[in-house]
C-alpha cells in the first residue's frame, strides 16, 4: 500500500511540474527566429516587397533575405514571439511560395553571416 502510495505521489508531481512546463515554440506556434523557405523570388524588388510587409508587423525584429538561396528569416522583437502562421500568410499574401518553415536557435545576424560563409 505504501509503495502504491508513493507512485501515486511521484506521479502527481510529475503532473504538476509538466504543467509548468511552458509548451514549446512549436506546439504554440509562436517561435524564437524562424527560417522561412520561399519560392518566387528574382529580385531585389521582390526582397523590398517581403521585407516592407514583414517590418510592417509588430513582433517581427531584424530580417534576412537570401534570394539565392530562397531564405527568409525572421527575429522577434525582444519579449516578442514570431506567429509563424502570421507572417507565413504575409509572404504568401506578398505573391510568394512558402515551402518549408524551420524554428532555429541563432539570431537573424548569425544566420547572415552563416550563410555568407557559403
Amino acid at each position: 500500500m505504501k509503495k502504491v502510495l508513493t507512485a501515486l505521489a511521484f506521479g502527481a508531481a510529475s503532473l504538476a511540474a509538466l504543467a509548468q512546463t511552458p509548451a514549446p515554440a512549436s506546439a504554440t506556434g509562436d517561435a524564437g527566429t524562424v527560417k522561412f523557405a520561399v519560392n518566387g523570388m528574382v529580385c531585389a524588388f521582390c526582397a523590398q516587397g517581403i521585407e516592407k510587409r514583414l517590418t510592417k508587423m509588430s513582433e517581427t525584429g531584424p530580417l534576412y533575405i537570401n534570394l539565392a538561396q530562397k531564405v527568409v528569416a525572421v527575429q522577434p522583437k525582444p519579449g516578442k514571439s514570431i506567429d509563424v502562421a502570421r507572417v507565413r500568410a504575409e509572404i504568401v499574401e506578398a505573391g510568394y511560395e512558402v515551402t518549408s518553415t524551420q524554428p532555429v536557435p541563432q539570431t537573424v545576424a548569425a544566420i547572415r553571416a552563416e550563410m555568407k560563409s557559403k
